[in-house]
């Protein structure tokens, strides 16, 4: 089947595509060739990932500018920064805009709609109603820190364990470090006694030493473990007279993101900005086009500019069509019943506009 393109309007870039799942309805004389459908309205789905650190001292912090000439962690402590941002727009009904399309002739017209019965296509049931989306952040959770790990208990020495003074340990302790250092360095020049019979043996050998090495240094200087949560909010476009710049969220330093009435944490911004509205298409006198009898509804959206901000400095900025900020047009019925080349339309299920218009043969 042959399509001649009439229309095509631009859609954003797609960085990730998910179809929807779909329902066809069919005009037949059982409903009057009426089938309904609803516009949707715009809101944005914010998704926040914040990387956690948490500095743990070692046990031997203070003797480690004695023992290593190194600053070491000296204090417990739990900080958190904001790492990404991704922002996606999604419908959602608009119940003031919920209509029926009489698609009476020949063909059997159909209307496909997604399950929250927006439109997606015009007599065109094989159309993917793809919707940008960009890939949202995975959280990361805590990996055990290397005294944590099996491979810390190898690194200490029966003496060690035997004392009872936290001093004598320390000196038991850096005198090991020094001690593989000097092996490690034998075993790369070639001159340990016992070298390793081949490569893969060398290189064993000089993991295992390299993790002891990893574990006794930490007991003086500490530990640094991350992860990085994720929480999504939901955060509504303004309505005229409404702030178009609002907390969604908060980063607290002790309990990473949360809500924006927790105080704990200094505030996340959004700005939701028009940029452009829709206008109604105009006939040859430069008036406005009246809606056709029993039209297919669609929507001519604006735009708006949204920026996400944190503690002075933009995390997301971007621009995105938005319902809101639109109009809602109509299209003649006997253009999709026509027996000669019936015509076929491909919504954005995201804002109700139109993709693409074109005949069928």
């Amino acid at each position: 089947m042959k399509r001649y393109l009439l229309l095509s309007l631009a859609a954003l870039a797609v960085i990730s595509s998910s179809a929807q799942k779909t329902t066809k309805l069919t005009a037949t004389k059982d409903n009057e060739y009426g089938l309904i459908y609803t516009l949707p309205l715009t809101e944005f789905e914010v998704t926040v990932a914040a990387e956690k650190i948490v500095k743990t001292p070692g046990e031997f912090a203070r003797y480690a500018e004695k023992y290593l000439a190194d600053a070491p962690v000296l204090t417990p402590s739990t900080s958190y920064r904001i790492t990404s941002v991704v922002v996606n727009p999604i419908g959602y009904a608009d119940d003031d805009q919920r209509y029926v399309v009489t698609l009476k002739g020949g063909g059997a017209p159909s209307v496909i709609v997604t399950a929250e019965n927006f439109p997606v296509a015009v007599n065109d049931e094989e159309y993917t109603p793809a919707v940008t989306l960009t890939p949202l952040p995975e959280p990361v959770a805590p990996q055990p820190t290397i005294l944590e790990r099996p491979e810390a208990r190898q690194a200490v020495t029966p003496d060690m364990i035997q004392s009872k003074s936290s001093a004598k340990r320390a000196q038991l302790a850096a005198t090991k470090i020094y001690e593989l250092r000097t092996v490690r360095n034998d075993i790369i020049s070639g001159q340990a006694d016992g070298m390793p019979s081949d490569g893969a043996a060398m290189k064993i050998a000089l993991d295992q030493i390299n993790t002891q090495e990893e574990a006794l240094t930490a007991m003086f200087l500490g530990t640094e473990q991350k992860s990085v949560e994720v929480r999504t909010f939901s955060v509504p476009v303004p309505a005229e007279g409404e702030p178009t710049r609002t907390i969604f969220a908060r980063l607290s330093q002790t309990n990473g993101i949360v809500t924006p009435d927790d105080l704990s944490g200094a505030p996340v911004y959004i700005s939701i900005t028009p940029a452009s509205v829709g206008e109604m298409p105009l006939n040859d006198k430069g008036e406005p086009k009246s809606f056709p009898k029993g039209g297919v509804a669609y929507r001519i959206p604006g735009t708006a500019d949204v920026s996400v901000t944190y503690d002075g400095a933009t995390l997301f900025d971007g621009q995105f069509e938005v319902a809101q900020y639109g109009v809602v047009f109509g299209l003649d019925p006997s253009l999709f019943t026509a027996k000669k080349a019936p015509s076929y339309l491909h919504f954005n299920p995201l804002t109700g506009s139109i993709r693409e218009l074109g005949a069928l043969e």
